[in-house]
């Protein structure tokens, strides 16, 4: 019998390599990247294409409603609103009172959507056989648990 078998062997904790928020935001400006230059052909940024099917989706919708929503400071829907309503695929319209506003999309704005929806999907579909579906599974498991856990962990945080 060796000696070795008999003492038992103690694994090493893993260790963690760099810092997890350069990380991931190397991993998301790669992935804007990607679809920046597929949604290029439609005129839009990926940013600027998910804003616009929101509005089509929820509008008409209040500016708060909608930061909200899709979790953004108002200020920046604001700032990312403007070429929107610049290239007169969403408009700022006087809600039921004249203080509120309402934000819709146009419908130059929902056929521009469908225009960056084609391009939008070809991105997905390439990143998918990119990186393989089991990863893309398990890359999307894994943000959906986390954003769980973080947002479990904001809400613990206020209830003290």
């Amino acid at each position: 019998m060796n000696a070795n078998t008999l003492i038992p062997q103690t694994v090493p904790e893993p260790k963690l390599q760099g810092c997890t928020n350069l990380k991931l935001r190397q991993l998301t400006r790669r992935i804007t990247q990607h679809y920046d230059a597929e949604l290029a052909h439609s005129g839009l940024k990926i940013t600027q294409y998910s804003l616009l099917s929101y509005v089509v989706k929820m509008g008409p919708i209040r500016p708060g409603d909608l930061a909200q929503a899709i979790k953004m400071d108002a200020s920046t829907l604001t700032r990312n609103l403007k070429p929107l309503v610049a290239a007169g695929w969403v408009q700022l319209a006087e809600g039921a009172d004249g203080r509120s506003r309402l934000i819709t999309a146009t419908d130059a704005g929902r056929e521009k959507r469908q225009e960056a929806q084609r391009h939008w999907k070809i991105a997905q579909t390439t990143l998918n056989h990119l990186l393989g579906m089991p990863h893309m599974l398990a890359l999307h498991a894994l943000i959906d648990q986390s954003l769980a856990l973080l947002s479990e962990s904001t809400t613990e945080s206020k209830d003290e």
